[in-house]
């Protein structure tokens, strides 16, 4: 076989798959056509579970969308983040935390910060005119305590029916996950700040 005859071959295959792929999507699609509002958690290791829900938050305001922040356990410095959201009056941003845990080192003022931190998720959480509510790091208040599982899963689930939500943070509770609709594991591979590259603008802050 030539050359020629050798990548037509080839590109005749590829044809065949990529039309039997087709036809295997197209006929997922059509299935879902449920429309409501879904809870998503990032968790995991890895880096990019609140940049995964800040680009969410880009998504929703293209589409004209209002959407609420609340930021759990972080606080301390400023973001990139949140410099460039609260620029847009269609965004809710609180930043509720007082630091990372290994900072703070007082957990009864860390149960304090996430309380406070609750109560305007919950305000948001009621509110039908808010599309999008993100809860950065909320799971690291529930993995640590600060908060009642069942209480916050009652809550995800009495919102309103087209609201969406993202939960951030690692530890993500096997309660939260059991309600998600969509769940993804960030995997730490490899990370800039063990070879001794501090955190840099635009990056991670």
């Amino acid at each position: 076989m030539s050359q020629k005859d050798d990548e037509e071959a080839r590109n005749a295959r590829h044809r065949e798959r990529m039309q039997r792929r087709k036809e295997v999507v197209d006929g997922r699609i059509a299935k879902a056509q449920d429309e409501r509002g879904v809870l998503l958690v990032h968790s995991g290791n890895g880096k990019g579970k609140s940049s995964s829900a800040f680009g969410m938050v880009a998504r929703a305001l293209g589409h004209g969308m209002q959407v609420g922040v609340v930021q759990f356990i972080k606080g301390k410095f400023s973001t990139g983040e949140e410099a460039f959201f609260r620029r847009f009056e269609e965004v809710r941003y609180h930043v509720m935390g007082e630091g990372y845990t290994w900072e703070t080192q007082d957990r009864e003022r860390d149960i304090q910060a996430a309380r406070a931190a609750w109560e305007v998720a919950l305000e948001m959480l009621r509110d039908a005119d808010i599309a999008l509510v993100v809860l950065d790091e909320l799971n690291i208040a529930l993995k640590h305590r600060y908060l009642e599982i069942d209480e916050v899963v009652t809550a995800l689930e009495q919102r309103p029916p087209m609201q969406h939500v993202v939960v951030t943070g690692r530890g993500a509770r096997e309660e939260l996950i059991a309600i998600a609709d969509t769940v993804t594991e960030m995997r730490d591979v490899k990370h800039a700040f063990r070879s001794g590259i501090k955190a840099q603008q635009g990056v991670e802050l």
